[in-house]
């Protein structure tokens, strides 16, 4: 299918720089948060005085091709290849993965006009920080100073970059989110999941966090809630045996088979804690989290909206359809995904350059089968802009 207009991504992705954590930061908090060592002759991250191994290679160079993992996470893998051999051979990091004008020019290549970007290593760090609210504060202001320095939060209107805010202390992400917003950023990220407070934690939707949300809503920016480490190992790990530290790739079958999803409870809380009814002009899209609990979630729905409708304010699932969008991924059932929420609230994202996205951000439209030209336009370009607009 050839388009006659220029497609908008809705996940995209940098790598971050060595010092993207570490530039910014006051030198006095660097220990807390961000720094490097060198462990059995490698380059390794240590986040808070601790070997973090989010990511196997944090430098990124070499790095793995993008879309290495696709036929992966299509559920082909016949020869039962461990995840290593799937990677294959990795090469060295191409300037468009850490380079705007590089990455302008990669961008028109694809046919693409425009992406929202987010961090790789970044949605990683607030787990590694929880327990040091502190340090984690000190660590993102720093980590969006870096990003605003080296990519910007809306570099020749096509690149939209997200700064990433934490609510571990709602006082900071109130002074952080109005400093963002002053200075041009046009979306939020964070990652699903409650929010850590010490060794137990918080509903993202609780009334202690609305005067950051109250501004959210006043300045009509979106949060996209976007993959990363959620602090779940703890139910889809610990509870089952395993260990609760994030790996990157690290396969373990029992994970695929079990069923907690952070962005799952995540948008269930924003809406049974009645977090839109206060703030009606949240807008939240779910970035590189499938699609898929969008069908157990509705099913859930139905059923606590019949037994007690007087617990919402209004159908959960006109909620839903308003106020949230959802970047499925390219193996989901898309057709089935457009019968829940509607053609409007589905976004196109490719997760390039990553090894478990797509090599051809474009060949997305493969899987639009069934869907008309005009349905089409809007999945691959307007939905996105329409989160832009802040109207």
């Amino acid at each position: 299918m050839d388009l006659d207009y220029r497609a908008f991504d809705a996940d995209h992705h940098y790598y971050e720089a060595e010092d993207a954590f570490i530039r910014h930061v006051d030198r006095r908090m660097q220990e807390r948060c961000m720094s490097w060592a060198e462990v059995s002759g490698r380059k390794r991250l240590m986040v808070g005085g601790r070997l973090n191994r989010f990511i196997p290679n944090p430098t990124f160079d070499p790095v793995a091709k993008p879309g290495s993992l696709d036929n992966f996470f299509r559920g082909k893998n016949p020869e039962g290849k461990d995840i290593r051999e799937l990677f294959g051979q990795l090469e060295p990091i191409s300037p468009a993965y850490r380079d705007r004008n590089a990455r302008l020019k990669q961008l028109d290549q694809q046919g693409i006009e425009g992406a929202f970007f987010f961090p790789t290593l970044g949605v990683g760090m607030q787990e590694s920080l929880r327990h040091d609210p502190e340090a984690a504060s000190a660590a993102f202001t720093g980590f969006n100073r870096w990003l605003e320095e080296d990519w910007g939060y809306a570099f020749e209107d096509r690149i939209f970059t997200a700064p990433y805010i934490s609510l571990m202390d709602a006082d900071w992400a109130e002074k952080e989110l109005e400093s963002l917003l002053e200075r041009g950023a046009r979306l939020i990220s964070m990652v699903p999941g409650p929010v850590p407070v010490g060794d137990g934690s918080m509903s993202v939707a609780d009334p202690v966090f609305d005067g950051f949300w109250a501004r959210i809503s006043e300045a009509r920016i979106p949060v996209a809630f976007h993959a990363g480490d959620s602090g779940y190992r703890k139910f889809t790990h610990e509870a089952w045996g395993g260990s609760r530290e994030f790996r990157a790739f690290a396969f373990n079958p029992i994970i695929t088979c079990l069923s907690p999803e952070p962005i799952h409870d995540t948008f269930a809380a924003l809406i049974c804690h009645g977090l839109f009814d206060r703030h009606p002009g949240v807008r939240v899209a779910s970035i590189e989290c499938g699609s898929n609990w969008v069908i157990d979630l509705a099913r859930r729905f139905k059923k606590a909206y019949g037994q007690m409708p007087t617990a919402f304010k209004r159908d959960p699932m006109e909620t839903l359809r308003e106020h949230c969008s959802v970047a499925p991924y390219y193996e989901d059932d898309i057709q089935a995904l457009r019968e829940i929420i509607g053609t409007e609230s589905i976004l196109f994202g490719s997760d390039f350059p990553h090894a478990e996205g797509l090599a051809d951000p474009m060949s997305f439209l493969s899987e639009l089968d069934g869907f008309s030209p005009e349905e089409v336009r809007m999945v691959m370009r307007e939905n996105s802009y329409s989160l832009l607009d802040r109207s």
